[in-house]
């Protein structure tokens, strides 16, 4: 379905020329000399390890829908939106693909769009737009809607029934503050450090220096030289060629070394600095420096805990109050499984079963469900610990203490 045959009405210009680089992701240059914007961010290795590791961390999390009843809940494989949910969000992204695309957004732009389409007042597709084209505002009365700008430059207003908006931490109630953007003078700063060791190596063997004579060379000797020192010592291809010095000439070595100038520690505090903007452990963007058999299962738990799940508790509410039909919102509801994380780790699943079915938190069909297995026969039992149980003549006292 194309969407934008759907857009039959008009409005007003976009933004005024003050408004255009932030309206296009563009952020202010920075102290350090580098314009910052999401995908030049990205070019920074730890941005993208870090929103990497976000997006593929949430990507691989199945979404389900699932149903309140009156013995607990269960999954709802028959609404509409489970398969949106779980199968397929549109008619070309997969969820996996759909659910990095929504975090990436988070984390780059601090905002996530996506047009409901709707049949008989269910959605059964989410087609994600791009944050730069869309601008939420509260109109006269207090409800949010949303001017987009197509790639065909026209421009229309939706309303929140058309438009899914997921964002971070507002200070405006309604807009998402972007990361890259409050973050732009570390980032920026990060950006120079890489550009600076670049361009020292790309020197060479002539990074900073003065050749000095008594003499004084003519104009055809001084281009000769120049020419010279750019073809023969420039570069790292001419790294540590011998130098060929005529009339008296001499090489003063005028530069710092990287050491001295603390470069490698400057990468590695921008690097730390970008880990705190993203919450994101700097184990997991193959940092260990600071990583220990003793403390690396804690990180991961941490990573999970205070950077995945604020992400996926904003995704999971944003369903229920923005996809969920008003009618059954309290008694249908999305939940991601972070149990998924799991998968690679054989060991401590089955302990976690092993626990479960021990206290009578799981039964073995249970269990087996959650490893696609099919269920046994007598695998619903949930047994209780023989120490925790109470003794009869407690249970027929407590039963006559309720009758009198």
């Amino acid at each position: 379905m194309n969407i934008f045959n759907l857009f039959k009405r008009k409005s007003q210009g976009v933004t005024t020329s003050q408004e255009v680089p932030n309206y296009i992701g563009l952020s202010l240059d920075t102290y350090a000399g580098r314009r910052v914007s999401p995908a030049l961010a990205m070019q920074l290795t730890a941005v993208f390890g870090c929103v990497r590791v976000l997006t593929e961390s949430v990507g691989m999390l199945p979404c389900f829908l699932y149903q309140a009843t009156d013995n607990g809940r269960k999954k709802a494989p028959k609404e509409k939106l489970y398969s949106l949910l779980y199968v397929a969000p549109n008619n070309y992204m997969t969820p996996q693909e759909f659910w990095e695309y929504l975090i990436g957004c988070l984390c780059l732009r601090g905002n996530f769009y996506a047009y409901k389409v709707k049949v008989f007042g269910e959605v059964v597709e989410l087609l994600p737009l791009l944050p730069g084209s869309v601008q939420p505002k509260l109109n006269e009365k207090w409800e949010p809607v949303y001017q987009v700008t197509f790639p065909d430059g026209s421009c229309d207003v939706l309303s929140q029934e058309e438009i899914w908006h997921v964002r971070t931490f507002s200070m405006d109630s309604l807009i998402g503050l972007s990361p890259i953007s409050y973050a732009r003078q570390a980032i920026g700063l990060g950006l120079a450090t890489e550009e600076h060791g670049s361009r020292l190596f790309s020197n060479g063997a002539v990074s900073s220096g003065v050749l000095q004579t008594d003499q004084v060379l003519t104009d055809e000797a001084y281009k000769r030289l120049k020419d010279n020192f750019q073809e023969r010592h420039q570069g790292l291809s001419n790294a540590h060629k011998p130098m060929i010095l005529e009339m008296g000439l001499k090489w003063n070595n005028i530069s710092m070394s990287a050491e001295d100038a603390q470069f490698l520690e400057t990468r590695k505090f921008q690097l730390e600095e970008i880990c705190r903007i993203f919450r994101v452990p700097m184990h997991m963007v193959q940092n260990t420096d600071r990583a220990t058999f003793n403390n690396i299962e804690n990180l991961g738990m941490g990573f999970v805990n205070y950077s995945l799940v604020p992400y996926l508790t904003r995704i999971e509410q944003r369903i229920n109050v923005g996809l969920v039909n008003k009618e059954k919102r309290g008694q249908f509801y999305a939940k991601f499984n972070v149990g998924a994380l799991l998968r690679g780790d054989m060991k401590s699943r089955y302990e976690s079963y092993a626990t479960g079915i021990n206290w009578g938190i799981l039964s073995p069909n249970e269990c087996r469900d959650l490893e696609e297995r099919n269920p046994r026969e007598g695998g619903d039992i949930y047994l209780t610990p023989m120490n925790m149980t109470t003794k009869p003549q407690d249970n027929n006292k407590n039963a006559k203490q309720k009758e009198a």
